[in-house]
């Protein structure tokens, strides 16, 4: 079930206590005193819906409860499930499109030649990919030939995404890429409009900012525009300095 029809439901079901009380709906399936789901505290309306992954409390319980994800047909055909990698408390995140063929292999992101460009890109503003960041992707499982995920694919795993984000509480976020940016600013934008600007990212419970910039496997295509790229990391190295050091 996606996030905005969940949504709707639960609203639904508020809508209707608020107008009728809670004899319409039966008291064995629901009522609307508070219940306690580990630590998070929420109504019933939302209890029927909530899945035990949304009350981990770490990266790695949420990873162990959502590995075998079989939401979307990419859970079909990929190898490996990647989760993401690097620091869990990390001050920064990377987030790519999707694994390709040696991430699928392996299960981590980042990991084939695009990869190493990455770990490139971080070391020159002084990034360790494994101290310092943390990296994940749009989609947690390998689109077929490498393809761009559907909307549909996207929207089933942003709150897996949204979850990692509010678990490690990244002061700024990378965004890797056109699908990437699209699929978190939710903007029908160009990169090139979008590069450079510091955007306002809301999962819902957790606020932090985002830039944009080219995806490692771009500037493997076309080596021209690892000069803007470097202007883009430079520019995201400094709004690191000035959020991290207040």
């Amino acid at each position: 079930m996606s996030q905005s029809l969940k949504n709707k439901l639960i609203q639904s079901l508020k809508d209707q206590k608020e107008i009728f009380g809670d004899d319409l709906l039966e008291e064995n399936i629901i009522n609307y005193r508070r219940t306690e789901i580990g630590n998070n505290k929420i109504s019933e309306p939302e209890a029927l819906f909530h899945e035990e992954w949304e009350s981990a409390e770490n990266l790695e319980q949420m990873n162990n409860l959502i590995c075998n994800c079989q939401k979307c047909l990419l859970g079909a055909t990929r190898n490996k499930f990647v989760f993401g990698s690097g620091n869990p408390t990390a001050n920064a995140m990377c987030i790519g499109e999707g694994p390709g063929a040696d991430e699928d292999a392996q299960g981590l992101p980042f990991v084939g030649r695009a990869g190493k460009l990455l770990t490139d890109i971080l070391k020159a503003i002084d990034f360790s990919r494994d101290e310092d960041v943390y990296i994940a992707n749009i989609v947690k499982c390998r689109p077929p030939g490498n393809r761009t995920p559907l909307p549909v694919e996207m929207e089933t795993c942003m709150p897996y995404l949204k979850k990692q984000i509010e678990l490690i509480k990244p002061k700024v976020i990378l965004c890797l890429g056109l699908t990437a940016a699209q699929g978190l600013l939710k903007k029908r934008d160009s990169l090139t409009n979008m590069r450079g600007n510091v955007f306002d990212f809301d999962t819902g419970k957790f606020n932090t900012k985002l830039m944009v910039t080219y995806h490692p496997a771009a500037l493997l295509r076309n080596p021209n525009w690892k000069r803007p790229c470097w202007e883009d990391v430079q520019k995201f190295r400094k709004l690191y300095d000035e959020l991290t050091s207040s």
